[in-house]
């Protein structure tokens, strides 16, 4: 014989949250790419974040090598933007964050478009949520490409006013 358990509301909201947590952490979204900046996409009219990334603002200025200001955050958004050009990519999604956009690792074929915004100096690791780039980041850095060749403010702080 089957018995129900009564659970309370508490433990019920618990158990759903998990039960949902479990499901996005195994789904891919794929499809056409429109690159709204160079961490953010939208795929199948979802917005997906790129995971473990941060990139300069799209209104975001760096300086470069020689001390000339240029847009860097366009120049992310163009960057991911040529990588994506019109292929399908396919995002393994890890968690929603707080404004509804899917967190992901979003692949063009075998390339890691994540790991590739870090390693090509158009993003930074955004460590204060993962590790994962923080290598790629470190390699850029060494290597002085894109934002590491002159100076910039990152971006985590460029958005709380520091310009």
């Amino acid at each position: 014989m089957m018995r129900l358990v009564r659970l309370s509301p508490a433990l019920a909201l618990v158990a759903a949250l998990s039960l949902a947590g479990t499901a996005v952490a195994r789904d891919v979204v794929s499809g056409p790419a429109r690159v709204i900046d160079g961490d953010t996409v939208e795929v199948q009219g979802q917005r997906v974040r790129l995971h473990g990334i941060d990139a300069p603002e799209s209104a975001q200025a760096c300086s470069d090598a020689a001390g000339r200001s240029y847009s860097c955050g366009q120049v992310a958004t163009n960057a991911l933007a040529s990588m994506v050009g019109r292929l399908s990519v396919a995002c393994r999604v890890r968690d929603i964050d707080r404004y509804g956009r899917l967190i992901a690792v979003c692949y063009r074929g075998d390339t890691n478009l994540n790991a590739w915004m870090v390693l090509a100096g158009h993003a930074m690791a955004y460590r204060r949520y993962s590790g994962d780039y923080a290598g790629h980041e470190d390699a850029a850095r060494a290597g002085r490409v894109g934002i590491w060749q002159g100076r910039f403010v990152a971006p985590w702080d460029w958005r709380k006013g520091v310009r």
